[in-house]
């Protein structure tokens, strides 16, 4: 089964996110571009406080880990982040795209 995961990054906002976007080729306005293998959703967004939040589910936790540790990391120093994030896994019981 998939497994989500929720990424939250203290001091960062939506400029540090486009920026990251923008290193790895994916156009978030478009949904074009070079997404990671293995990746099946993909979502964020800066809540009040402002910090931003990332949501997605995986093929695999293997997969992500692959990505994070390949392009995302070097991504991620592009865009000018360097909070580590607070990681949530979430083995998921059921995910459908209706």
């Amino acid at each position: 089964m998939a497994e989500a995961i929720v990424l939250r990054f203290t001091g960062v906002g939506e400029r540090e996110y486009r920026a990251v976007n923008e290193a790895l080729g994916i156009d978030m306005a478009s949904g074009e571009g070079k997404w990671p293998e293995g990746l099946l959703v993909h979502a964020a967004a800066v809540p009040e406080e402002g910090s931003l939040v990332v949501g997605e589910v995986w093929s695999s936790r293997e997969a992500q880990a692959a990505f994070m540790q390949g392009r995302l990391g070097a991504a991620l120093a592009a865009g000018g982040v360097t909070a580590v994030p607070e990681v949530t896994w979430l083995s998921l019981m059921a995910f459908h795209v209706p």
